[in-house]
């Protein structure tokens, strides 16, 4: 098992053989890990990615032990002989918390790495349907929009004033297309568009993307 660095991992080899205490301890550590799913993702962000595969390589697994350990030990219920104990948690029954620790981080990781994969299929769906003779709507995705001395208009209720005489399905789809690749090389997600009153009184298509927190207005 990987070493768990500081006095805590020596700590843990004390512990008493206690189905009860090994339990809490068990199930403790998995909790920490369920709600520290944003966490492990930033870790994994920052570590740049591709950590699946590589069975030594572990994000979270040991701070997580090692903070359950600490908070197990300053639980007010913790019996006060818990210092004591004499019983050593037998070696394999620490690395089996480990490996499902390692397991469900894994896991986890898996589960973003494949919503990044949808992301990336519906960001490409979508770049393929604009490249095509019709432009569609990037709001509804659905329908076609139309463009008329400058104003335009989609079946799902999208208008939007002339901004500009000039613009043309060409122009939009070369904004679109422009503004959908600068994110993507810096953001994963896939953006959304909305229609926002500017402060002109005149509305505009905006893209935005609450996972990175940008946006950007095109027309």
């Amino acid at each position: 098992m990987a070493e768990l660095s500081g006095s805590p991992h020596r700590s843990l080899y004390k512990l008493v053989g206690s189905p009860h205490w090994k339990e809490a301890f068990r199930q403790g550590c998995l909790e920490r890990m369920r709600n520290s799913r944003d966490r492990l993702l930033n870790k994994y962000r920052q570590a740049g990615g591709n950590m699946l595969g590589r069975p030594q390589s572990t994000l979270l697994v040991q701070e997580l032990m090692e903070e359950e350990w600490n908070a197990l030990q300053s639980m007010e219920s913790c019996p006060q002989a818990l210092a004591q104990w004499e019983m050593p948690m037998d070696l394999a029954e620490l690395e089996e918390i480990q490996q499902e620790l390692i397991d469900q981080e894994q896991s986890i990781i898996s589960e973003y790495e494949k919503s990044l994969q949808f992301d990336e299929k519906c960001l490409s769906i979508i770049l393929a349907e604009w490249e095509a003779n019709s432009l569609i709507c990037p709001v509804c995705t659905k329908y076609n929009l139309k463009i008329s001395s400058g104003v335009v208009m989609c079946q799902c209720g999208l208008y939007i004033p002339s901004h500009s005489p000039e613009l043309t399905e060409q122009k939009l789809r070369a904004c679109l297309e422009v503004s959908v690749n600068e994110h993507s090389a810096q953001c994963p997600h896939t953006p959304v568009f909305s229609v926002t009153e500017g402060t002109e009184k005149k509305s505009s298509l905006l893209m935005s993307c609450l996972a990175c927190d940008t946006w950007a207005v095109i027309i």
